[in-house]
């Protein structure tokens, strides 16, 4: 996200220009739809496309497949590759594992409570209407207090260790079990 610019919402293919869906209720299918095994890439290719786009492209799949991933890793990937460490002449450093602290689909509960406590928002309000970077903006921006972060910071946090923690120790495990954030 870069606030000097305007959010990306149109794509230009061959002299034709295309609006964009990036609704974050349409980015969570994709990618829901992107991670179904049972899809083959042709497939995801062009419901992927349609998904985006709103209409069928008259290209040889190739084309397509081109086509589609440029789009998505100019909109919904960006981040990725922006996040990626370099060293000192520019070459991308191994990238060492992150831990999965959170996952939309499983905290969709959890989401949908802080962004209306935090923000006064109504996700399924704003299906069709807020913008994927600005819903992860969100996302990122929630205050410590909401219950989102409050299970990722349960999550991220270390199991004391040392004489007399044992009641702490349990305590946490006890957070992780009520939540299911172990799964």
């Amino acid at each position: 996200m870069d606030l000097a610019y305007p959010l990306t919402d149109t794509v230009e293919i061959d002299g034709k220009t295309y609006k964009l869906d990036l609704s974050f209720d349409n980015v969570l299918r994709l990618i829901d739809m992107l991670n179904d095994k049972q899809l083959d890439d042709i497939t995801q290719i062009e419901t992927g496309l349609y998904m985006l786009l709103g209409v069928e492209l008259d290209y040889p799949i190739d084309k397509k497949e081109e086509i589609f991933y440029q789009i998505f890793y100019e909109t919904i990937g960006k981040e990725v590759e922006e996040n990626i460490p370099v060293d000192i002449g520019g070459n991308p450093m191994p990238a060492k594992k992150e831990e999965k602290v959170y996952s939309i689909k499983q905290d969709a509960p959890y989401i949908y409570a802080s962004f209306y406590q935090d923000y006064g928002i109504d996700l399924y309000e704003m299906q069709g209407k807020l913008h994927w970077e600005k819903f992860k903006a969100l996302l990122e921006g929630l205050r410590p207090d909401t219950k989102f972060k409050e299970i990722v910071n349960i999550r991220t946090m270390e199991l004391p260790t040392g004489k007399g923690t044992e009641k702490q120790r349990k305590h946490i495990r006890e957070l992780k079990e009520i939540y299911k954030l172990d799964e």
